[in-house]
C-alpha cells in the first residue's frame, strides 16, 4: 500500500446534510478534494464511507494522517 498524499495541511470545512453519505478520499489524489473522484485506483487505499448523523459544518481531514478519518484531529500539526 502506498503512503497518502497530504493534499493540505489544514482541514476542510464542509456542510454536511443529515442522513447523506459522503465518500471521503483517503489517497490525497482526488481533484475533488475532501471527497473521492475515484484516483484511488491502483493505490491500495479506498476511500472512506461517512453517513452525516446531522445536518452541521464538519470538518474532514486534508492531510489525510487523521487517527479519526475521515474527521480532523489536528495531525497536520505534526506533519
Amino acid at each position: 500500500m502506498t503512503a497518502p498524499i497530504i493534499a493540505q495541511k489544514a482541514p476542510y470545512p464542509v456542510e454536511v446534510q443529515e442522513g447523506k453519505t459522503y465518500f471521503w478520499c483517503a489517497c490525497g489524489k482526488s481533484s475533488n478534494q475532501p471527497f473521492c473522484d475515484g484516483s484511488h485506483k491502483d493505490t491500495g487505499i479506498a476511500p472512506v464511507k461517512y453517513t452525516a448523523e446531522a445536518s452541521k459544518r464538519v470538518f474532514f481531514c486534508g492531510c489525510k494522517h487523521s487517527s479519526k478519518q475521515p474527521l480532523c484531529d489536528g495531525a497536520h500539526s505534526k506533519l
